[in-house]
């Protein structure tokens, strides 16, 4: 995006406005510790080419933001250049199809910033995308993203459409809530120019882009479901009722490590609430004593230098996700691996708040906090363990 560089409290703030979670935002803002970046010397394993650090501003827009950095990782994987994607006109065809399933279901369906990381690669197969320079849905006037006002009214619009005032819905509807999101994101450019070619959002998928949405995997690890098999991941942004492959909690970390050392990235949705998740650090992992039983001292120093972690088991993954310690916050992109100066390897994982952190807007992600807080991924299906591909019949 244009506006890179976004004091820490409104980065934080923006980040979550589709959860509304006033109350965590005040937690995650304040979880850091002084100098912390001194404290860890890092050697690079695994690096896998990505586009620049982006800011989703003011909406809680991190799905397509995450999915989309994943896709332009996943042309240069395939020898392409990398295009800048335009996350907004993936907002634009989303908001389309949840306007139509929210009627459908009479309003009984969520409806807001979130999505979940499987809606772009849905969207890219019908829709077709176009670059950023084509689409920057800034119509209203900001150099940054500011989705409260056209929620707000998109949301009345269609509550009025289900209260079915008329006792019988009118066939322009549709019209009207499109019209109200051509004024604020723009209107669906049918053909443009790039790189001295036309093409229209379908032809630039298929020439420029060239993946198939059918190579892509999404996954989950919950006891609640059963193993190896497709279930639906509940969680409220999952508004297409879409299907993940449920495997064991350590498939998580087998199918991320594989991947990555195969030149596949990651997208990555996860819980980002606890105190031992640091954006001002660019650091999360899980310490070995609960943060309600830690002095003062050791508070402060959470993240000044590598520390013991606390054992994750799948029983512990469940329940933090049972009773809503686990939460689905957040969407990044896990783009590699590297080492602190213990030998212990870390994900590299790329945010989308800005550069306003210690790391320039990337995060060191421990592997048992992967364990703990993932909700989903999502991945081509070669970067996937041919074993595991077989137990999921994929």
């Amino acid at each position: 995006m244009q506006m890179k560089y976004i004091f820490l409290s409104l980065a934080i703030s923006l980040a979550f406005s589709s959860f509304a979670q006033v109350d965590l935002i005040n937690k995650v803002k304040d979880n850091q510790s002084e100098n912390a970046r001194q404290g860890f010397q890092w050697e690079p394993v695994i690096d896998v080419e990505r586009m620049a650090i982006e800011n989703q501003g003011a909406s809680g827009t991190c799905w397509t933001y995450s999915t989309n950095s994943f896709l332009e990782s996943e042309m240069a994987r395939m020898g392409k250049e990398p295009a800048d994607l335009s996350e907004m006109y993936v907002v634009r065809t989303t908001y389309e199809e949840k306007a139509e399933r929210f009627v459908r279901m009479h309003g009984n369906l969520t409806f807001g910033q979130g999505g979940a990381l499987p809606d772009v690669i849905e969207l890219y197969d019908k829709y077709g995308i176009v670059p950023e320079s084509v689409y920057k849905g800034l119509n209203y006037g900001t150099e940054y993203n500011q989705h409260g006002e056209m929620e707000a009214i998109l949301k009345a619009m269609l509550d009025a459409v289900v209260a079915n005032k008329n006792n019988q819905l009118t066939p322009v509807w549709k019209k009207a809530y499109s019209a109200v999101l051509d004024a604020y994101l723009g209107e669906f450019p049918k053909a443009f120019q790039y790189n001295g070619k036309t093409y229209t959002p379908q032809s630039f998928a298929r020439e420029v882009v060239g993946i198939s949405a059918s190579d892509y995997m999404a996954i989950t690890s919950f006891t609640h479901h059963q193993l190896y098999e497709p279930c639906v991941l509940l969680v409220p942004d999952n508004w297409t009722y879409g299907q993940y492959y449920n495997v064991q909690m350590e498939d998580l970390i087998t199918i991320i490590d594989n991947a990555l050392s195969k030149g596949y990235s990651v997208a990555w949705a996860t819980d980002v609430s606890e105190k031992y998740f640091s954006w001002k650090n660019g650091l999360a992992y899980v310490p070995e004593k609960e943060y309600s039983k830690m002095t003062t001292e050791e508070r402060e120093n959470m993240f000044n230098g590598p520390k013991p972690e606390m054992a994750i088991t799948p029983e512990l993954r469940q329940q933090a996700f049972d009773n809503y310690s686990t939460t689905d916050d957040h969407g990044m992109h896990i783009v590699g691996i590297s080492k602190d100066q213990t030998g212990k390897e870390w994900y590299l994982v790329k945010n989308s708040w800005g550069e306003n952190n210690d790391h320039g807007g990337y995060l060191y992600v421990s592997k048992n906090f992967v364990r703990y807080k993932t909700l989903s991924l999502l991945l081509h299906k070669d970067g996937v363990p041919e074993s595991l591909r077989k137990k999921l019949g994929a």
